[in-house]
């Protein structure tokens, strides 16, 4: 849970610290098999019912942060196998980007109703009246539920002036918003990877630590250590999310980890709102009936798998973490770039071949606190920056919140087209996007600017963000009025839009040809 120092919390810490220490004490892999005792160290269990699942399980975490896969469990290897092959600084996440460490997995029933010891045995008993199967009956004066008759449609548990009877549902199924989590013949949970969009909401669900996500901590570091410069490229959600980190001690704080600086993403933000802006008023209402906005991978891979035929009233604009790792390759030749910032879905669209020249590496901001931890960085002890970032709009920063992208376009076009009035539909949680899309398709939105957002809250709620959503939300706020100007069409990048002319129409909003 983002906020709340838990202890998976404290598990994915250590171990995104250890994979980021390895690696810049010069990648020894000879001790990889020496951390899960390093990080579950004694003889007694803490977490599990033993130590060596305990320590099983930190190693395929390990694994998963190296970037390899997940160790086939009928069959006996060393944890470390395979790793020399992730000890580069060019290795690209190996498919699946989201994983189930089975072993890990509690096996939590998919959906059950139950009574629980609140049940006061009241005189009223409306469970069995709103019953539509029967299910219930009272014994001893308490209510039961017949679970073969039982067709969990909840409605004795709305009826309940008690709330004592409880629903439980799987917390990783609740929170995919694609229906891809469903159980294997083991009771454990498995994704179908045909559905799977890669937002990382089960990884944040997950009470058990079972859901993990591939990393790229060692070859960012392995790059940093080399003779390349590395650029880091900052979400504008970052804003409050490193405790004590101040905006005006960002750039010396990446500095410290060895980046060669900083780049805003929310520059990248502003050029994709002209060219949002441009595409809607270009094509709506002559060529397509509505536009939705396309900056979240998440929402755009969703809607393009579950509804192809509307995938085209999607923006062909390319996202912002893109276009900021063109516009850097461009001013700093033969560099690398390393986005920083909240998502899980970044790294599957990073990962994408037509994509790969401009995004090197992904890296979380739950990962980069590893390697704030591995490096010793002292926030309190860096220099105050003279110049501070502050090369985007603020609306550029506010891409980061629900809403945020919508609102930017809205205003570039009143900008652009001052007689132009633009409806705007928005949903966050693709659950909720997909009803925004079905109404869509059925002409409920025709003339509207959609915007998707597959974490609820926007990027700020992303898998890899560490601060409470809410709390991010307001520095995000804070962080606009940290702006020298407030809208995207003033950016004084761009005139660098033209040199992306050619790139910007031969491939999608993904970086898919097309």
């Amino acid at each position: 849970m983002r906020g709340i120092y838990t202890s998976k919390t404290k598990i994915r810490h250590q171990i995104f610290t250890e994979v980021a220490r390895l690696a810049y004490e010069g990648g020894d892999y000879s001790n990889f098999e020496n951390l899960p005792y390093k990080i579950i160290p004694g003889e007694i269990s803490t977490y599990r019912e033993s130590i060596f699942l305990e320590r099983a399980i930190v190693g395929e975490r390990l694994r998963v942060a190296m970037g390899l896969p997940l160790l086939p469990v009928d069959k006996q290897a060393p944890i470390s196998t395979g790793v020399e092959e992730s000890m580069i600084d060019e290795k690209v996440y190996d498919p699946p980007l989201v994983n189930i460490i089975k072993f890990a997995c509690h096996k939590c029933p998919e959906k059950r109703i139950f009574v629980s010891d609140g049940c006061q045995g009241c005189l009223e008993h409306p469970c069995t009246e709103v019953c539509p199967k029967d299910a219930i009956s009272i014994t001893n004066g308490k209510s039961q539920i017949d679970h073969d008759k039982c067709i969990k449609c909840g409605m004795c548990q709305n009826a309940c002036p008690y709330n004592a009877i409880i629903k439980q549902e799987r917390p990783c199924a609740v929170a995919c918003g694609t229906n891809a989590i469903h159980s294997d013949e083991h009771g454990r949970a498995d994704i179908d990877y045909d559905k799977c969009v890669s937002c990382g909401m089960c990884l944040v669900s997950c009470p058990f630590g079972a859901i993990v996500d591939k990393s790229q901590i060692f070859q960012t570091i392995k790059a940093i250590n080399s003779d390349t410069p590395v650029y880091a490229a900052l979400a504008p959600a970052a804003a409050g999310q490193f405790a004590k980190l101040p905006s005006n001690k960002i750039r010396n704080a990446f500095k410290a980890l060895g980046f060669e600086n900083v780049v805003e993403v929310a520059v990248g933000a502003d050029l994709c709102t002209i060219e949002e802006a441009k595409d809607f008023m270009e094509e709506v209402p002559e060529h397509q009936p509505f536009m939705a906005t396309s900056c979240c991978p998440a929402w755009s891979v969703m809607a393009k798998k579950q509804f192809p035929e509307i995938a085209n009233n999607i923006s062909m604009a390319l996202t912002p973490m893109v276009l900021t790792g063109r516009l850097t390759k461009q001013t700093f030749p033969n560099c690398k770039v390393a986005f920083i910032g909240p998502c899980a879905a970044k790294k599957l669209e990073a990962s994408r071949k037509s994509i790969r020249s401009d995004i090197d590496f992904v890296l979380t901001f739950e990962e980069v606190a590893g390697m704030f931890e591995a490096k010793g960085v002292d926030f309190d002890a860096l220099e105050v920056d003279e110049r501070p970032l502050a090369n985007s709009s603020a609306d550029g920063r506010g891409f980061a919140v629900s809403g945020g992208v919508a609102k930017a376009v809205v205003n570039a076009i009143s900008r652009l087209d001052p007689e132009r009035e633009v409806k705007v539909a928005s949903a966050q949680g693709l659950d909720e996007c997909a009803k925004l899309l079905r109404l869509a398709k059925a002409g409920k939105y025709n003339g509207y600017l959609l915007e998707g957002m597959a974490c609820p809250g926007g990027c700020v709620a992303g898998a890899g963000t560490i601060n409470l959503p809410q709390k991010s939300a307001m520095e995000v706020l804070k962080s606009k009025k940290e702006t020298k100007f407030d809208e995207a069409v003033d950016t004084p990048y761009i005139d660098k839009l033209s040199t992306l002319e050619n790139m910007y129409h031969e491939f999608d909003s993904r970086g898919e040809k097309l």
